[in-house]
């Protein structure tokens, strides 16, 4: 089982080292662990007995008593907000404040002084999409994919344990934990992975931005 485990993260400290300098590699590496680790957890907490499916009528309204950690939009946009203060920590500790300037709105490409000019408008553009990118799209997209993904899977599982034919309800419960056991599984690397994407963007150097 050691044996096993130190593969597995010695294959995960490889694969975020093919995308990021080693030196923020040593930064981002325990961060997109410890969010993979905690989303596997409450991922398959939607698959526990009982969690989703037991609770109270209140007001005409099924309340249950006790719900996937992540099938609750506040917990996952408060992940996507810690991603982003620690992505712009990380952005300025490698580029600087002016470095990371330059790496946003910065002209990528080798021109002359009559081309510059224009250049510089369109990736000032550019800088602008990606800033607001940076600071609304992309962690909308890390917490609204998880969110809808878990929520979606609990919703479909209590829709079937609800189901009027018993047979019916045990045959399909019983394929749908599989399978939402693999998307558990899978949303908790993919939310690692873009966390790594992300940052990746913006810790690195391009051969123009050498040059320059």
């Amino acid at each position: 089982m050691q044996n096993v485990l130190e593969a597995l993260v010695e294959m995960w400290d490889g694969l975020i080292g093919d995308i990021l300098d080693k030196r923020v590699t040593r930064w981002v590496f325990p961060f997109a662990t410890t969010f993979f680790i905690f989303i596997v957890i409450s991922n398959l907490m939607d698959l526990v007995p009982g969690v989703g499916s037991i609770g109270i009528y209140h007001d005409g309204q099924f309340k249950p008593l006790f719900r996937p950690p992540t099938t609750d939009a506040n917990l996952t946009v408060a992940m996507a907000g810690i991603f982003l203060v620690m992505s712009l920590f990380w952005a300025v500790r490698y580029n600087g404040v002016w470095g990371l300037v330059k790496h946003i709105f910065g002209v990528k490409m080798e021109t002359n002084k009559w081309t510059f000019p224009l250049f510089f408008l369109l990736f000032l553009f550019i800088g602008a999409m990606e800033l607001l990118s940076v600071a609304f799209a992309r962690p909308v997209a890390l917490a609204m994919r998880l969110y809808g993904n878990v929520f979606a899977g609990e919703s479909i599982l209590d829709m079937i344990f609800h189901s009027k034919s018993l047979l019916f309800s045990l045959v399909l419960s019983s394929c749908m934990y599989f399978y939402e056991t693999f998307v558990c599984l899978v949303q908790a690397f993919v939310f690692a992975m873009l966390v790594v994407a992300f940052v990746g963007t913006l810790c690195t150097h391009t051969d123009e931005e050498h040059g320059h």
